[in-house]
């Protein structure tokens, strides 16, 4: 099954965080199961850091490197074919980030892992 991470399960699987879900995080240490991470997931967390509003244990390029790269995650490049895919994306989520998400996996035929339901209003799976 390939499965695309949103920014927070990304972050709370990495940190060992209790509110990911204990499916999840089965779903995560499946090793039959591919794990992507939208390149979205670093950006938004970037943002974050640089305006105050989240804070990671070291630098942030060794906490991404190990949250990725070090538990095995691939990198999912943003493409045009998925950009194109947010014109006509209706908004039910306003969330730039979450959108380019959203079209990644309907893109990609990915399931999401997230705790967000709003991404229940499009057309993939939502795995929490």
């Amino acid at each position: 099954m390939k499965l695309l991470l949103d920014t927070h399960t990304l972050l709370w699987f990495a940190l060992g965080d209790q509110r990911c879900s204990p499916k999840a995080r089965q779903l995560i240490e499946d090793p039959t199961n591919e794990k992507w991470v939208s390149p979205a997931s670093h950006w938004e967390l970037a943002i974050k850091i640089g305006l105050g509003r989240y804070s990671i244990p070291g630098l942030f390029e060794d906490f991404i490197a190990a949250a990725i790269e070090g538990n095995g995650f691939s990198i999912l490049p943003i493409l045009p074919r998925h950009t194109g895919m947010l014109i006509h994306l209706p908004h039910h989520h306003r969330d730039p980030f979450d959108r380019l998400m959203i079209v990644q996996a309907m893109a990609e035929l990915m399931r999401v892992v997230s705790f967000d339901e709003a991404f229940d209003a499009y057309p993939i799976q939502r795995l929490w």
